[in-house]
């Protein structure tokens, strides 16, 4: 099938499929005898790996780790858990630095009038680049 073909099956662009198969996450593709790019039930299980794992927040860094872990049949499971682990993490630091903005966001709503007043604490806090919430955390 074309890369048109392809992108509609996976879910993915043509753009990101070129993309991905320029960084080498995918192999580069057969082509016809007119120049254009075809894609097998391979190339399209490799797509579908990607694209799940993009959607789970993998890096392509770690995307790139995962389809060589998954495409070695002698790897160990191991393995694969600890990067899975290690995205977990990550995702934790991400939640907790998404609560902390929210939470600063939350006070500065809450201290703000929201009437006909210019005087605005929202715009006072962007402005001077510090925060008024106490509800901060701290990075160890």
């Amino acid at each position: 099938m074309n890369i048109g073909q392809a992108a509609k099956h996976s879910g993915l662009s043509a753009k990101m499929i070129r993309y991905y198969e320029s960084i080498g996450l995918l192999k580069p593709a057969h082509r016809s005898d007119s120049g254009y790019r075809l894609y097998g039930d391979d190339d399209l299980h490799t797509l579908a790996f990607i694209k799940r794992s993009r959607d789970l927040g993998f890096s392509l860094e770690e995307v790139g780790k995962l389809l060589t872990l998954w495409q070695d049949r002698q790897r160990a499971s191991g393995d694969v858990k600890a990067l899975a682990r290690e995205h977990i993490e990550a995702l934790n630091q991400k939640i907790l630095e998404l609560s902390s903005l929210r939470d600063t966001l939350q006070v500065l709503v809450e201290s703000c009038q929201g009437d006909h007043r210019p005087d605005c604490p929202i715009l006072k806090d962007l402005e001077s680049g510090t925060c008024c919430s106490t509800t901060e955390t701290s990075n160890p």
